[in-house]
């Protein structure tokens, strides 16, 4: 059996290059110049120990060892992961804040997944366009593993924020290292792939003529297509998505009420139309 080492490693140095890593580096520099991403957090960590994702090493404030031994303690990948102790001031040094919750990890990247990949294992997805809040696409991220499960995949167009950077991962609860994603350009080739494939396209929030979404049942396979906050969708967007067979769906609110948060929105129309039962990924897109 392989997995986290029982011993731990103490360190009292703030300057240790062990934990360069964790030196309050910009999420950018982290993907950039390392590769990495940090998961901050109990239930994060443990969600990173439970995927696929490749662990560097743990870093553990000491005096909350015993209390996470139920997270650093799990069984995950070949050989063991590193865990390394501080007092709390080294901690404080090496972080630039007092992390109360005591615990991160740092993950190994890897290679990003192709947007076909997405599509031919999922058949609940969804579409984000242009998403740049860090709160919402963790939310959204949640949401998609709550709702869409068995089968949950999501789309990012290029300009969407980056569902591994630390509040991201945080606000999802660890879920987009469960659930896989993909970025590529939202454009005819992508929407008529969705359509060839047995999808049906849903454009959120646009338009009057909208149908409510317990008018569209649970399909076998739904993409939900999604816009930022005010914005929207792109009106091209929309229309592509109507030339390629989708429809408009919009949620009905009181008089008065202009719109919902988007992951609000987007859990409600998940609950309505997501579909239920067994799953076996497709056969693939065209």
């Amino acid at each position: 059996m392989t997995g986290v080492s029982p011993h731990t490693t103490f360190v009292d140095d703030p300057g240790d290059p062990r934990l360069a890593v964790y030196a309050n580096l910009k999420d950018a520099d982290l993907a950039d110049r390392h590769g990495a991403f940090i998961a901050e957090g109990p239930l994060v960590v443990r969600e990173l120990l439970r995927s696929t994702y490749k662990v560097r090493s743990i870093l553990v404030h000491e005096d909350k060892v015993a209390r996470l031994e139920g997270v650093i303690g799990t069984a995950r990948g070949p050989g063991e992961v590193p865990v390394f102790t501080v007092p709390p001031r080294v901690l404080d040094a090496v972080t630039g804040f007092h992390l109360h919750r005591g615990v991160l990890a740092c993950g190994e990247r890897g290679p990003a997944l192709d947007a076909r990949t997405i599509l031919e294992q999922s058949r609940v997805l969804l579409v984000l366009e242009d998403l740049s809040n860090h709160d919402n696409v963790g939310g959204l991220f949640r949401v998609a593993a709550a709702l869409g499960d068995p089968g949950a995949g999501v789309v990012l167009s290029p300009r969407c924020c980056d569902p591994l950077y630390r509040k991201a991962l945080r606000v999802s609860i660890g879920h987009a290292l469960r659930v896989p994603y993909a970025r590529c350009h939202l454009d005819a080739t992508l929407w008529s792939r969705l359509a060839a494939s047995g999808y049906t396209i849903l454009a959120t929030g646009a338009g009057q003529e909208a149908a409510a979404p317990a008018s569209v049942g649970t399909p076998a396979r739904v993409a939900v297509v999604l816009g930022a906050e005010g914005a929207g969708l792109f009106v091209e967007t929309v229309r592509a998505i109507r030339a390629a067979g989708g429809q408009n769906v919009r949620i009905p609110l009181a008089p008065g009420v202009d719109s919902l948060n988007v992951v609000v929105a987007a859990g409600i129309l998940l609950a309505s139309v997501a579909p239920v039962g067994e799953f076996s990924p497709g056969k693939g897109a065209p």
